[in-house]
């Protein structure tokens, strides 16, 4: 062999385990990034997690906001509408007109 052979052949030594280094370097990172994501406190878990609760939240939000809107509805009525504001009278309140006759159901004690 001459010397240009084992130059080339240790440079070629020297290029097959940088790449072997780099390879398990790349490959050790990617395991512990694998590992963070799975296992970190703010890896996969945790995202599933705050995932469900925002949708749970989204879905509060709704049912609030139909309940808003009924709610303004109401008060709409309350304001407007006089045959609303007696009912609620009536109900509420014991009111009667001139003229009419309440009767009063009184539940016996047991004893």
């Amino acid at each position: 062999m001459t010397r240009g052979n084992r130059r080339r052949q240790g440079l070629e030594r020297r290029r097959r385990m940088t790449r072997r280094l780099g390879t398990v370097v790349a490959l050790g990172a990617a395991a512990i990034l694998l590992g963070s994501f799975f296992l970190s406190e703010m890896g996969l878990p945790k995202y599933l997690e705050m995932r469900e609760r925002a949708q749970q939240l989204g879905q509060e939000i709704r049912e609030l906001e139909r309940a808003n809107a009924q709610l303004r509805t109401e008060i709409a009525r309350l304001q407007q509408d006089p045959a609303r504001i007696e009912e609620l009278a009536r109900e509420r309140l014991g009111f009667v007109r001139k003229g009419e006759t309440v009767y009063q159901v009184v539940e016996e004690k047991s004893k």
